[in-house]
């Protein structure tokens, strides 16, 4: 799951960018309107935690840009401007949450996992064939049985159980997973190696999913 914060205070979005770190999360950060923009322009999030005041424009300039994309992207906002005329303008131009600053770093956590989860039907768990996966604890069974998955693994199948029998390309993979760092290479080496080891793990489980590659394009999961 592939968050974006959007927070100008530097220590601030390096708290909450660890926080969410730690709870599993790939975090990218942005620290003003044109930085934020051009992100969303080209990758796609999970969830987007969005303040209000920014140096050079202010975060509902962001949400109309979401909006007009058509972009499915979960928003909390998270702001110190606390009037109600605020709150109902940013729920109205489609945020899903508002959490008033100074906040406790657990409750964001719990906000944005609960967030993530309406995105995903209300379910605690996302089943494909007989493999599911728990985002919140970042388990994963097949057919009950505990699946060992790496970070990245995890995030892999994650990936792809939200997307089941779509076409997904290398790209938008590594950017999913491994955020910011993924134009820090020139081939895609890491992601084969980490897609053969999931492929592999899902296979000696006896998963009734594989992942299959798409020749020239990147992998798509199906249901044996």
């Amino acid at each position: 799951m592939k968050l974006l914060i959007i927070e100008d205070e530097a220590s601030l979005s390096q708290m909450m960018q660890r926080a969410l770190q730690e709870a599993g999360f790939v975090v990218e950060t942005a620290r003003t309107c044109a930085e934020a923009e051009e992100k969303i322009d080209l990758y796609e999030y999970d969830c987007v935690l969005l303040d209000l005041m920014l140096p050079d424009g202010d975060g509902f300039t962001l949400l109309r840009r979401l909006s007009e994309l058509g972009r499915a992207e979960r928003v909390i906002i998270t702001s110190a401007k606390g009037s109600v005329e605020d709150k109902v303008k940013g729920l109205d131009l489609g945020a899903d949450d508002y959490l008033p600053k100074p906040f406790h770093l657990s409750e964001l956590v719990a906000r944005v996992r609960s967030l993530v989860r309406r995105g995903n039907k209300g379910a605690k768990t996302i089943e494909v064939g007989n493999v599911s996966l728990n985002p919140d604890d970042r388990s994963a069974t097949v057919a009950g049985r505990t699946l060992n998955l790496l970070h990245k693994e995890y995030h892999i199948l994650y990936y792809f159980l939200t997307r089941p029998g779509r076409v997904v390309d290398k790209q938008s993979l590594a950017e999913a997973v491994w955020g910011d760092h993924a134009d820090q290479s020139d081939n895609f080496n890491y992601v084969y190696q980490q897609v053969a080891n999931l492929k592999r793990k899902l296979r000696d489980a006896g998963a009734t999913i594989q992942i299959q590659a798409v020749y020239g394009f990147g992998y798509k999961l199906t249901e044996n």
